[in-house]
């Protein structure tokens, strides 16, 4: 893994834009992205042994998609709906609940794995043969944000750096004209934590994520002069950057990554005007492949839009792609979090719905495509869900288990990992948490997560804390 180091097309570049402004530009190089544990500060990336995988896009479906209705088939449940069981919590204390609510949905086996799954995710059903799942996914948290934050960095505390950021520090770039860290947000909002969702943390200010939004009007904010700026010109931008490069010059410190960061984000904005509209101009795509992501319907095609715009981000070099499927901005509605009804009918089947044939399009377009070889998708949520009712017809937020997926990237298709008890209440048998997914993902990219750290107060700082372990039995 040797990306192509930068540094003489960005003095090039940045000489020509703004005279003398390279100069400033070469400070940025010394923190340039992908700087291993192993590696000498300034150096490319040293991998720590050959990578199956290069790139990763992470689905996180937010709210907290209930397990019981998807993936996590219990036939004591489908039997015993309606009876009251006392549930051992916490402390080994018992905590009495509502009656059990079987799913409302219908349970077949797919492929020639046999994976249950329910009739809500009929296109997912068909791609089970190319998923890896994990199916005693254990958080320590079942409030949102900090199951949010706990799942995208490792940590229930805001402030870490979120995985995208990580493999933006391991990795660095494959081109030069897009970010190497690009989120997703749902056309419907923001998630929970905000743009906080793809923060580096306390890794250089570089690796943070780069907000990509097609559905509004200026998919990346302020990389183009509002519409209505009459004064706006290439010569206007040319003083102005000429101007910011003085300031910068008086202003540059040594170790100020956030300038530093500044300073290389007006080189990659220039580079972006003219990578991101073509990224984003669909034209070429045929029907077919377009039918495929759900375009021509509007309960899919929103986050189908996302899902193509995905694979064509990995396909032009970005590494990291972060795609919300739901918004934290509506309070339980517009995401998986289905407190009052997981019903026909309710928010749960509209955003499986609105969600199930772009995600299995994803999958099948970057098979098609040989992308999947080297790409990991990775499909996850920061909680499950109880087995028993809240109101009549809901299910309440549930850390003791959930399910997450892994496919392509060395994932052997197929397999299962851990197993919850008898009602999907809590996790049984071989319980993974984010840290063996992340540690699992950075091995499979070309890393020791034990050997990928950062020195900040004084203390070698990981993804996986002191935790995670890679989760062999569902690597091909």
């Amino acid at each position: 893994m040797n990306p192509a180091s930068p540094a003489q097309s960005r003095r090039e570049f940045a000489t020509q834009l703004a005279g003398g402004f390279g100069s400033v530009a070469l400070a940025s190089l010394l923190q340039e992205p992908g700087r291993a544990a192993t590696a000498p500060a300034g150096t490319s990336p040293l991998a720590h042994h050959r990578p199956r995988a290069k790139q990763v896009i992470q689905l996180f479906m937010l709210g907290g998609a209930s397990q019981c209705d998807t993936f996590d088939y219990k036939p004591a449940l489908q039997q015993r709906g309606g009876e009251k069981v006392n549930f051992t919590v916490t402390g080994g204390t018992q905590a009495s609940a509502g009656p059990l609510l079987k799913s409302p949905w219908a349970w077949q086996q797919h492929g020639q794995c046999g994976r249950w799954v329910t009739n809500a995710l009929p296109h997912l059903a068909g791609c089970v043969d190319d998923l890896a799942f994990l199916m005693a996914m254990n958080a320590p948290t079942s409030e949102h944000s900090a199951g949010q934050t706990m799942q995208t960095s490792g940590f229930v505390v805001p402030g870490f750096p979120t995985v995208g950021a990580w493999v933006s520090y391991a990795l660095g770039r494959l081109t030069e004209n897009l970010p190497v860290f690009v989120a997703l947000p749902d056309p419907v909002g923001l998630p929970w934590t905000g743009k906080a969702a793809w923060t580096n943390g306390f890794l250089p200010a570089v690796h943070q994520g780069t907000m990509l939004n097609p559905a509004a009007e200026n998919p990346v904010p302020d990389l183009f002069p509002p519409k209505k700026s009459s004064l706006a010109s290439a010569g206007s931008e040319r003083d102005g950057l000429a101007l910011l490069a003085k300031l910068n010059r008086a202003q540059l410190q040594p170790g100020d990554s956030r300038l530093e960061a500044r300073i290389a984000s007006y080189e990659l904005a220039a580079r972006m005007q003219l990578a991101v509209p073509e990224v984003l101009d669909l034209q070429g795509e045929t029907a077919a492949t377009k039918a495929l992501y759900g375009f021509g319907d509007a309960k899919t095609e929103p986050l189908g839009r996302n899902c193509l715009i995905a694979r064509r981000l990995v396909e032009r070099g970005v590494r990291f792609v972060q795609l919300w499927c739901g918004s934290g901005l509506a309070g339980a509605s517009g995401n998986w979090d289905n407190h009052g009804d997981i019903t026909p009918g309710s928010d749960f089947e509209r955003m499986c719905v609105r969600s199930d044939k772009p995600i299995a399009g994803l999958i099948k377009d970057l098979k098609a495509r040989g992308l999947l070889n080297d790409t990991i998708v990775l499909w996850t949520t920061e909680f499950g869900r109880t087995p028993y009712s809240q109101g009549s017809k809901g299910r309440d937020h549930n850390g003791n288990t959930f399910v997450s997926w892994m496919a392509g990237g060395g994932f052997k298709g197929g397999t299962t990992y851990g197993e919850s008890d008898e009602f999907s209440f809590k996790a049984a048998r071989d319980t993974t948490m984010c840290y063996d997914q992340h540690a699992t993902l950075l091995h499979l990219l070309g890393y020791d997560h034990e050997q990928l750290f950062f020195r900040h107060d004084g203390a070698d700082r990981r993804l996986t804390d002191v935790h995670g372990r890679v989760i062999w039995d569902l690597l091909a």
